[in-house]
């Protein structure tokens, strides 16, 4: 079968790769239809790395996915060839305390698809465990099944986050993550939601989507633009979804006393300077969001019910031959390109 491999920074290629078999009773195969490309792929992409993970032998990336059942063990029982299906990537234990307790997000034997040394999505078929795979309505489309995973991450921030009815928002970062985030807390109940990016196409589509302000960071002081639409208090959460110094350290400014800050975007560094006794003195919280726990079936009905838009984010479509212009494209395009799909 053909797959997308990682060589080096800059070095993706289409090459034919053994084709896997379904050997275990647990397991199903799947035609790959459609893979998105996300912010952390472009990482090892033009990086190599992404924090702790390292591109250290040739990886096949992806792990936004969605696809045909084609084959299947003998135990699957819920899920039946040719169904359309959406893949979790995450593979927990199932075994330790985090597993058990609910949060297996947490758990310290995730295995995740295209992070290394896992492979992922990039490929025609796609051996994974059916407890992973969730059947999808036939009124969505594949390409809407790939959405799946990103919807699923902003909803989790909305989560910790603590988004509660009536609520004040700013999302810092209006790309995929910042835009599902958006409308994740407009369904969560915030009643005024402030998108913050640089890019004009983003901030309209953000609008579109249920902002209620919209900010260019590029104009102005945008703390105090916050603060002034907030009477002065800031935002009761702040999500950071853009994975910049500057803006980590803004949602720390514009969040209210005892609010939230929920750090959505890949760091760009390990260290920021954070003003302890601010925090102290204000209580806020900090809070990680790593992936989601528990959310896909709900991130598949949001999108079925239409109550989330996801067709509005898709701007560029490849071909897996046009794999290295399709990133090249994710990464050099940020004005125009929000999320760029691979269709098999």
């Amino acid at each position: 079968m053909k797959a997308a491999v990682l060589y080096g920074m800059n070095d993706l290629r289409v090459k034919d790769v053994p084709c896997p078999q379904v050997t275990m009773d647990n397991e199903v195969l799947i035609k790959v239809g459609s893979v998105g490309v996300c912010g952390s792929d472009l990482h090892y992409y033009k990086e190599g790395k992404l924090g702790i993970f390292t591109v250290t032998q040739p990886t096949i990336l992806g792990h936004e996915c969605a696809g045909y059942i084609v084959e299947k063990g003998k135990e699957v029982q819920d899920l039946k060839v040719g169904d359309k299906v959406v893949v979790e990537p995450g593979a927990p234990c199932r075994k330790c305390d985090f597993c058990k307790g609910g949060r297996y997000n947490l758990c310290k034997e995730m295995t995740f698809l295209g992070t290394p040394p896992t492979n992922g999505c990039l490929v025609e078929y796609l051996k994974i465990s059916a407890d992973s795979v969730y059947p999808i309505s036939t009124d969505m489309t594949i390409e809407e099944g790939a959405m799946v995973e990103p919807l699923a991450v902003g909803m989790h921030a909305v989560e910790r986050g603590s988004v509660k009815l009536g609520d004040s928002v700013a999302i810092l970062g209006c790309g995929t993550i910042g835009l599902m985030t958006l409308q994740a807390a407009r369904l969560g109940g915030a009643i005024q939601i402030i998108a913050i990016d640089v890019i004009r196409e983003r901030l309209e589509l953000a609008r579109q989507l249920g902002a209620t302000e919209v900010i260019n960071g590029s104009s102005g002081d945008t703390v105090k633009k916050v603060k002034s639409l907030t009477g002065g208090e800031g935002v009761d959460v702040t999500f950071e979804c853009a994975g910049n110094d500057k803006t980590v350290i803004q949602c720390l400014q514009i969040v209210r006393l005892g609010g939230v800050v929920a750090l959505v975007g890949a760091p760009s560094k390990n260290i920021f300077p954070v003003n302890m006794w601010d925090c102290v003195v204000r209580e806020y919280d900090i809070r990680g969001v790593n992936t989601y726990v528990n959310i896909f079936p709900r991130a598949i009905a949001s999108i079925v019910s239409r109550r989330v838009q996801v067709k509005p984010l898709i701007t560029h479509r490849f071909p897996l031959e046009q794999i290295t212009m399709a990133y090249n494209t994710a990464y050099e395009q940020k004005e125009k390109a929000i999320k760029v799909i691979i269709n098999f």
